[in-house]
């Protein structure tokens, strides 16, 4: 059984109301003292500081019961399952990959190691548990193992199928070790798969304690309701959202990095009556264009879109856990092999946070064309890759890897302003501190940009400007910035959120403007390198907004004079609000439309 398999809790309960509350308070604490395990333990600053790591705990048949709240991952246990028999499994087991292909994109691009063990009572399977981070280099094109210049996915690192890593607690170590070889930074490598296996040894070990208490009977059954509460409210929510009928919306990644784009994916949702007489859902992304030949492809696994649909309608909600039942509420999910969202093996898959990041506003703009009251667009959060060559104290020169992921504006939602600087669910922006303390590098600036959020009734989330002076001997930069053609829609009468650009030596006669997806930059030492990332969509006409709180937001630094009288009909003089020439100026109201993207349009499709 997998994650596309619906699961009903049986008739007659074994596991009372009380228990199903207390099982669903423990498995979550597993869950979460697992993510702080591997966040205090690991070496590298993308785990640790960063925080990109996943966990979750799945029932007996391989299910998810409880994961973390990120709408990118699908079934991770189906690969195992497959190669390694429920029935040759033995306590002690910790099976490992990170083949994107043969995991049918359960994980979608090669950095991302997936540890996962099963958990043993009364001799069965009761649980699996599951520990999964980025690591910052497995070898491939460039250190950093991702780079908008690969082709196919052999330049983005060693490949792991399905591996028993570890056999009833003897470690494989050829097989660390061959790994281990692959990377640039070995002494990071090992020590975050340490971090892993720590998480994993954790994890078995607090899921035994739960069977313990409760029993594998009632434990099985408590995840089931669990199972099943998800999957009727998303099921629920969805007949109130969408109408009989298909529901379309279209989005776009600006380019590949190789010159060709854009790239729309094309997403319907069609409800319809079933012969049993129930609610069909059926996804279909079939419509999606042709994979890239550059790396912004994304192996979408199938349990994805119901997992993004089925956060949003969790809303946070604390009675429920983040479970397989999102993906169980749709009756069928659709792609088409070939299409950037379905690519063929070997195509390269490194860039596809870009593609993930355009699927969740491209998921909220299906719920907001159903009638939900989904955010506007988000930007997509900016990556700046730089590698190359120091001198420590000793006067040798000494290699340096910093990916410093940043982040952007979020949409504004239809009762609140979108989130600002942030970088994607849990993840966080580097502190100044640690950067400078850490990387050739010295900070020159850090802060919000100023009208990069959408204007609207609720302004969209503003980006961050960062500015580093180049310390190294050498150094080559990798950007990634997208949305610069096809910015993050607005809605109902709110604008696009502004596009993010990387200048080198802006204001200066060596001045460059880096293109938004490339690769081989190549910066000198004292050099200024000044990224600013992109804002989110702006939610209601920007003539609804409060004149007072647009003068909060001009004095606050995240809108400009010019821009609250263009956008906003404010007028401000010496920071202060002038209300006749507001109100005069706001009389003459512009006409606006449902979405809006360089210009106001009724659907975009």
């Amino acid at each position: 059984m997998n994650e596309q398999t619906a699961v009903k809790a049986p008739p007659s309960h074994i596991c009372d109301p009380v228990s199903l509350e207390i099982i669903r308070g423990a498995i979550a604490a597993a869950q979460s003292e697992m993510e702080a395990l591997i966040e205090r333990t690991a070496i590298s600053a993308f785990i640790r500081e960063k925080k990109d790591f996943y966990t979750a705990l799945f029932d007996g048949h391989g299910t998810m019961a409880v994961g973390s709240m990120v709408p990118i991952f699908g079934d991770m246990t189906r690969p195992v399952l497959e190669k390694f028999p429920a029935e040759t499994m033995q306590p002690g087991d910790v099976y490992w990959y990170n083949d994107c292909y043969g995991s049918y994109g359960a994980i979608s691009h090669s950095n991302d190691q997936v540890l996962l063990a099963p958990v043993f009572r009364d001799g069965r399977i009761c649980a699996f548990v599951m520990s999964w981070a980025h690591f910052a280099d497995i070898g491939g094109l460039r250190p950093g193992s991702i780079s908008p210049d690969a082709t196919d996915i052999f330049q983005e690192g060693v490949m792991i199928p399905v591996t028993k890593m570890i056999e009833a607690g003897e470690v494989n170590q050829a097989v660390l070790d061959i790994f281990h070889r692959n990377s640039r930074f070995p002494d990071q490598s090992i020590g975050d798969m340490r971090a892993l296996m720590a998480s994993v040894d954790l994890g078995t070990k607090r899921v035994g304690e739960i069977l313990d208490r409760f029993g594998p009977d009632m434990m099985a059954d408590a995840l089931a309701q669990l199972l099943d509460r998800t999957r009727r409210l998303v099921r629920t929510k969805l007949a109130e959202t969408f109408d009989y009928g298909t529901h379309k919306f279209t989005d776009a990644i600006d380019s590949d990095g190789h010159g060709n784009g854009p790239f729309r994916m094309r997403f319907a949702l069609t409800r319809e009556k079933g012969t049993d007489g129930d609610d069909h859902f059926i996804f279909d992304a079939r419509e999606s264009d042709d994979q890239a030949p550059g790396p912004i492809n994304y192996l979408m696994n199938k349990g994805v879109p119901g997992m993004a649909l089925g956060l949003f309608y969790l809303g946070g909600d604390p009675s429920q856990v983040c479970n397989a039942g999102g993906p169980n509420a749709l009756d069928e999910v659709l792609f088409r092999e070939g299409s950037f969202l379905q690519p063929k093996y070997p195509a390269p898959l490194g860039l596809r946070g870009l593609t993930a990041m355009r699927m969740i506003s491209a998921m909220c703009g299906l719920l907001n064309t159903g009638g939900g009251e989904a955010p506007a667009a988000n930007s997509a959060y900016v990556v700046n890759i730089m590698r190359g060559e120091f001198r420590n104290k000793a006067g040798e020169l000494e290699p340096y890897l910093l990916a410093d992921g940043i982040g952007v504006g979020y949409g504004a939602r239809a009762t609140a302003d979108g989130i600002d600087a942030v970088y994607f669910v849990a993840q966080e922006n580097y502190p100044v501190e640690f950067l400078e303390a850490g990387y050739p590098v010295t900070m020159r600036g850090y802060g919000v940009v100023p009208d990069s959020g959408g204007a609207g009734k609720h302004r969209g989330g503003c980006g961050i400007v960062r500015e580093y002076e180049i310390l190294a001997e050498t150094t080559m930069c990798a950007i990634r910035i997208d949305s610069v053609q096809n910015p993050p829609w607005g809605i109902d009468g709110g604008r696009s959120g502004r596009h993010g650009v990387a200048i080198v030596n802006p204001g200066t006669p060596d001045e460059v403007v880096l293109n938004p997806l490339s690769d081989g930059n190549m910066l000198k030492k004292g050099d200024i390198l000044r990224i600013e990332t992109g804002g989110g969509g702006g939610h209601g006409h920007p003539y609804d907004r409060p004149a007072e709180r647009v003068l909060e937001d001009v004095l606050d630094g995240f809108v400009t004079e010019a821009a609250a009288l263009e956008l906003y009909g404010v007028v401000i003089k010496n920071d202060e609000l002038d209300v006749t020439a507001t109100k005069s100026h706001r009389a003459d109201r512009p006409k606006v439309g449902r979405f809006y993207r360089q210009e106001y349009v009724d659907a975009l499709v």
